[in-house]
């Protein structure tokens, strides 16, 4: 009688059952893994398609932004230069106000000034035309006014007119006294005494006669002269000052008033400054009473002769304006004999006149 098997699990009909199972999950699988690759290569497909056109996009994207960045930039730069020519132009134009306004009070203050300019000539030709009058009122009240050449004046041979006028005294020691002997005592007397000189205060009205008669339109000077000449006009600078009211010459007569006669003449340095007035003068009247003691330097002796003083004279002659009229008024001084005739033919030759006046004139 045959043997009887023992039963086990893992049999050859198990194993069979078994691979059985294991060969159809395989083949599952194998046919799902299939499906799923066909549809991943659909999808990376389109994700393919996707990505280079975002790619190209983004290329396009890179250049048109640096396209941008460059017209960026440029406008930036752009926007920078038109900053700068607005920071330019205000500037510019701020400038340019400032100066409309500096002009603007310019015009402003210079038309004031032609206003004040105006209302001053007004003034001046009212005042010009009632001291005409005057004048005119009172030049039959005058003893020896006479009327010459046209609008010149004449007083006892004397010619008193012209538009610039000179007055020109001698302020040296000798017009202290006509004695030498005089001169010496009143030169140590005290400045007082010396300005009361009876000379010199003749000397001082003769200028103050030949101030009033001055015509009203001329421009005028005065010079005091001894070892130096000086104008005793004030702020003049030695040049021409009009007329005007008279205050500036009524001050030179006062400034003359208060002078004290000292130290030598030199006519030579009076004829440097006539040279020196533009215009020249029409009349010079020359108040003296004797030739001069020294030139441009002190002499270096105590003493002088008359002829050295004659050649001191003709020294200064060659430096004087020629054409232009020497009114001499001379008060003769002791010792001194040449002078009368050296200053008569001055005047003589150069068209002036000559005095030599009483001793109570004027």
């Amino acid at each position: 009688m045959a043997k009887r098997r023992s039963l086990s699990v893992f049999s050859l009909s198990f194993l069979d059952v078994m691979s059985c199972g294991f060969g159809a999950v395989v083949l599952i699988f194998l046919i799902i893994n299939h499906a799923t690759e066909e549809d991943a290569k659909i999808v990376n497909k389109d994700r393919l398609a996707e990505i280079r056109l975002l790619d190209y996009q983004v290329q396009n994207g890179e250049r048109d932004l640096f396209e941008l960045q460059e017209q960026l930039e440029g406008v930036l730069q752009r926007l920078g230069e038109s900053r700068q020519k607005r920071v330019s132009t205000e500037a510019d134009l701020e400038q340019v106000r400032r100066d409309f306004d500096d002009l603007d009070a310019e015009s402003s203050a210079e038309r004031a000034s032609v206003e004040r300019l105006k209302s001053d000539l007004e003034a001046r030709e009212e005042e010009v035309a009632r001291l005409r009058q005057i004048e005119e009122a009172n030049d039959g009240g005058r003893a020896l006014a006479f009327v010459g050449e046209g609008d010149r004046q004449y007083l006892t041979g004397l010619k008193v007119g012209g538009s610039n006028v000179v007055i020109a005294v001698d302020a040296s020691a000798s017009m202290l006294d006509r004695t030498i002997v005089n001169v010496l005592r009143r030169r140590n007397m005290p400045e007082q005494r010396r300005r009361q000189a009876p000379k010199w205060r003749r000397a001082v009205r003769t200028v103050e006669w030949l101030a009033a008669q001055l015509p009203l339109d001329a421009d005028f000077q005065v010079f005091a002269f001894n070892e130096q000449t000086r104008s005793l006009v004030a702020g003049s600078g030695d040049q021409w000052t009009p007329l005007g009211d008279g205050s500036a010459l009524a001050a030179a007569i006062g400034e003359l008033d208060g002078m004290v006669p000292s130290g030598g003449t030199s006519l030579l340095q009076l004829a440097t400054k006539l040279r020196a007035l533009d215009p020249l003068p029409d009349n010079v009247y020359l108040v003296t009473d004797s030739l001069p003691t020294q030139g441009t330097r002190a002499p270096r002796r105590a003493t002088i002769s008359g002829a050295d003083r004659l050649d001191l004279f003709r020294d200064a002659l060659r430096q004087m304006p020629l054409q232009v009229p020497i009114n001499v008024i001379l008060f003769p001084m002791e010792g001194d004999p040449l002078a009368s005739a050296a200053y008569w033919n001055l005047a003589r030759t150069s068209g002036g006149a000559y005095m030599a006046p009483a001793r109570d004139w004027p």
